[in-house]
């Protein structure tokens, strides 16, 4: 025994109600957002390697959507299934403002105008080579993906998006300059308000597997790290959050999240914009395998704090649905 011990942390543990008192940090629904996967046709189908995942078609999309809205979440990232024979090497889908992307969003704000629309900025999907940009193929044989051609599409992109009344455009292809240039271009057409949240630390990751079976928009010929960054780099990624934040990015990204949580604080040190962090499909596939031994609202929800407690604050995560449930009781 002790005969005098004047510190003992323990006391702020002794129960629950002071637990929660001394809480650092807090999460709830609203720090989420919620990817879904659009597809053209009728109906929904579950994602193979993401168990509860699903491809919808608009009016299931729909569906979900107001599901989400009414638990709280109030916000969603729209990712498009894009059939194979619309997929060309220059992209030119992903500008059509009658494809399914500007569709879906019009539906969206018309029946559900406050649930939050993040769009994803990219030619991956709507690629024939599955890359983030435009392709060219080297005297040798080697693939170059070419940044400022591909910039002008990526503003394209966003410019459709926006005039179909997304919210918020979200840059995920790892160009240089292009955040600059899609505010310029959305400015431009008159959308100065509308918010650009850049994926601007986003990491050449093994983890995005199950997402690009979901969407078939993996690489046909090569990889993807000339231009996403290296899983080693740490001052590279607060070098790419400064240069987007001087662009005009309204948020910066963090993706994967957490298996990065050092970068995401280190983020966090250096720029004062809000930050998102992304939970991506393989971690997600990997924190489902735990359910069968722990509790999924336990697995669920430390994961998700540790992303807070990194410094993000705001989570992509294919668990929104299931921790607002949680929530909900």
């Amino acid at each position: 025994m002790f005969d005098f011990l004047p510190i003992r942390p323990r006391r702020n543990r002794r129960c629950a109600s002071l637990r929660d008192l001394v809480r650092e940090v807090h999460l709830g629904v609203e720090d989420l957002i919620c990817p879904l996967f659009v597809k053209e046709g009728n109906g929904k189908e579950e994602i193979p390697l993401m168990p509860n995942q699903f491809r919808f078609s608009i009016d299931y999309l729909l569906e979900e959507a107001k599901l989400l809205s009414d638990l709280g979440i109030r916000g969603i990232a729209l990712f498009p299934i894009v059939p194979s024979h619309k997929k060309f090497a220059d992209a030119r889908e992903s500008w059509n403002s009658e494809g399914l992307i500007p569709e879906t969003i019009r539906r969206l704000k018309k029946e559900l105008p406050s649930l939050m629309v993040i769009t994803d900025v990219a030619l991956d999907p709507y690629s024939s080579d599955g890359h983030d940009g435009v392709v060219k193929i080297c005297d040798n044989g080697d693939i170059k993906v070419l940044n400022d051609e591909t910039v002008e599409f990526l503003c394209k992109q966003a410019i459709c998006q926006a005039e179909a009344g997304a919210d918020i455009v979200a840059p995920s292809d790892m160009m240089d300059g292009r955040v600059g240039a899609i505010r310029r271009a959305l400015d431009g057409a008159g959308f100065c308000e509308l918010g650009i949240l850049s994926y601007a630390v986003k990491y050449a990751s093994c983890y995005y597997g199950p997402f690009r079976s979901a969407l078939d928009s993996a690489p046909k010929a090569g990889d993807k790290k000339t231009y996403q960054m290296d899983i080693a780099n740490v001052r590279e990624a607060v070098r790419e959050v400064l240069l987007d934040d001087e662009e005009g990015a309204d948020i910066v990204m963090v993706k994967p999240a957490g298996f990065y949580l050092d970068v995401i604080a280190q983020v966090r040190e250096v720029s004062s914009l809000p930050l998102a962090a992304y939970q991506v499909s393989g971690e997600y596939a990997m924190l489902q395998s735990m359910f069968a031994w722990a509790s999924q609202r336990e697995v669920i929800t430390e994961s998700l704090v540790a992303i807070k407690r990194a410094g993000a604050d705001m989570i992509f995560t294919y668990f929104a649905k299931q921790f607002a449930e949680f929530e909900r009781g």
